[in-house]
């Protein structure tokens, strides 16, 4: 059967109409993008064919738009919508803190955070740096690691926040691994960040730890 045949509230454009892009599923989100599937099967179960042979989604959209091309039920169009669609997320998350506008939800650093760094093979340490309004003032990347951890230096990090003339700052790296839980070093990390920042007047007001689900505050666990 045709999606066109389902009932209206099934199809996956109707209900996206109807009920809004977070009452579809996975598959059916992938469904809209694809338009049709592959031959004797429609656009949903070809969409569920590729999350399981290629997913979970988060898995399927790291991929390259040259690897995603290669998949079956894409190609090089469908592949570069996907690739425009997912930096549109990107961009739109961090739209408010790349114009300047006062951070006033701390939440919306966390995702920020998960958005920069999410997705790289390897740990990468970054700060965003703010000025006393709380407003972004950049975002950078300060060190690499490999797959098991990222050597962090607490002078550089102040020494990049004195240049940017940084009133407070945000911290964050991803654990490649997949496992969120802060760990020893970590919290570690965090406590000589803090006490070297506050020498010369800078507050840290968070850490997050950006791995699978949502990122972890180490300051909304009181660690910070």
């Amino acid at each position: 059967m045709h999606i066109r045949d389902w009932p209206s509230a099934e199809r996956p454009r109707e209900k996206l109409l109807a009920r809004g892009a977070g009452a579809l599923s996975d598959a059916e989100l992938l469904a809209i993008f694809l338009g049709s599937g592959l031959a004797g099967r429609d656009a949903v179960a070809t969409a569920r064919e590729l999350l399981t042979q290629h997913g979970p989604l988060r898995a399927l959209l790291e991929r390259a738009p040259a690897q995603l091309m290669r998949l079956p039920g894409l190609g090089p169009a469908r592949a570069c919508a996907l690739a425009a669609a997912l930096e549109l997320g990107h961009r739109h998350l961090s739209a408010d803190l790349e114009r300047g506008a006062a951070l006033s939800d701390p939440q919306a650093a966390g995702r920020y955070f998960a958005q920069r760094l999410r997705g790289s093979p390897h740990e990468v340490f970054a700060a965003l740096f703010l000025d006393t309004r709380h407003r972004a003032i950049a975002f950078e990347e300060l060190f690499r690691g490999t797959v098991d951890g990222a050597e962090v230096h607490p002078r550089e990090v102040v020494r990049h926040a004195l240049a940017l003339n940084a009133a407070a700052l945000i911290v964050g790296h991803n654990h490649p691994s997949g496992n969120p839980e802060p760990s020893a070093a970590d919290r570690a990390v965090t406590a000589r960040l803090k006490q070297a920042l506050a020498l010369v007047d800078i507050r840290l007001l968070d850490h997050f730890v950006i791995a699978d689900g949502p990122p972890v505050s180490l300051a909304a666990r009181g660690w910070v």
